[in-house]
């Protein structure tokens, strides 16, 4: 059985306009360094990197 606790909600925001945009879950155990992301942004009607929250 996995153990609870390891995967938490992360936020990103978007690199050109700094607005929150997505939540995802992410096992913080495996995956240590912060997740870039290419996704669609609403605001800027394209495909921006998205950066995990600090």
């Amino acid at each position: 059985m996995a153990k609870v606790g390891n995967r938490q909600q992360k936020t990103f925001i978007c690199s050109k306009c700094k607005r929150e945009n997505y939540r995802e879950e992410k096992n913080v155990k495996n995956t240590t360094e912060r997740l870039e992301l290419n996704k669609y942004c609403p605001h800027c009607r394209e495909h921006t990197v998205h950066k995990e929250k600090k």
